[in-house]
């Protein structure tokens, strides 16, 4: 086994080398998920302010060190206060990457084939949807757990109707002001708060449902349909790529691949981010 080497005057090992090359990889992921948002220059003020307490302390400078040292001490608790919302994304991707329900942690035991839901209902009321210019948002659930934005909207837990869809995004509706979460074949949820994506490369002919529909996508495995109230443009979204103006045959036929067939495809393939990827039927 190979031992550790020596440049110049430092002695390195090879833990050293992994340490390095992890925390290079973890600082990468927090630009990449603080990129395009005001928090990445907070970001970088703490950083820069931590860098210099670093120089004070090695050049022995005693009083500048304790007053930045008390200074880092609340800077912990001070970032954990401004950075909730992306330590929460932080968090949320890290879940969906590791979740049990992907992982073959028993590979013996066999799990029953998922009873396929009828798209019937969906399929048409986006139709009659779309026909009226009537936006939706309808948002299926997979493996990921979406019960922290089911419990931000209200809870239903009925059975899928073309009427009850209809009824819930008529714009009259005390409900149709938010998303639709479909669990286990039912109506779990409506009026659901979905995170609005923050990515800059998001084009600008997007609006705020679409926006959401990408927001949830890329910290969860859920597909999204949405129908544009500006368009009547019928849309699916899943892992933060977006099927742009899909025709009824179309939308079921990608229904049954993205909820039942295949699993999700990262949108990175093409080295763009999820966000910027746009598929035209």
């Amino acid at each position: 086994m190979l031992g550790p080497f020596t440049i110049g005057f430092l002695r390195i090992g090879w833990i050293d080398v992994v340490d390095v090359l992890l925390v290079t990889a973890l600082f990468y992921q927090l630009y990449k998920l603080l990129t395009g948002s005001v928090a990445l220059k907070i970001f970088l003020g703490f950083m820069s302010i931590y860098l210099f307490y670093l120089v004070v302390k090695a050049a022995g400078m005693e009083l500048l060190t304790s007053i930045l040292g008390q200074f880092m001490s609340v800077g912990v608790l001070a970032g954990i206060i401004l950075f909730q919302q992306e330590i929460r994304r932080f968090l949320l991707s890290i879940g969906k990457v590791t979740a049990f329900e992907r992982m073959r942690v028993f590979p013996w035991r066999r799990e029953a084939a998922p009873e396929r839901m009828n798209l019937t209902p969906f399929v048409e009321a986006a139709k009659s949807l779309a026909a009226k210019q009537t936006g939706a948002l309808i948002a299926f659930t997979l493996t990921s757990d979406l019960k922290f934005f089911t419990d931000s909207g209200d809870l239903i837990d009925a059975t899928v109707s073309k009427r009850l869809l209809l009824s819930i995004f008529n714009k009259t509706s005390p409900l149709h002001d938010g998303a639709v979460l479909i669990a286990n074949g039912r109506i779990r949820a409506a009026r659901c708060i979905l995170p609005v994506s923050e990515n800059p490369d998001v084009p600008a002919s997007l609006g705020l449902r679409h926006r959401a529909a990408i927001g949830l996508t890329e910290v969860t495995d859920a597909v999204v349909l949405v129908v544009s109230e500006e368009t009547g443009q019928i849309s699916l979204v899943r892992g933060g790529e977006v099927f742009r103006n899909l025709a009824v045959t179309d939308l079921r036929a990608r229904l049954n691949e993205f909820l039942f067939d295949a699993p999700p495809r990262p949108a990175t393939a093409t080295g763009a981010s999820p966000a910027a990827t746009e598929v035209a039927a």
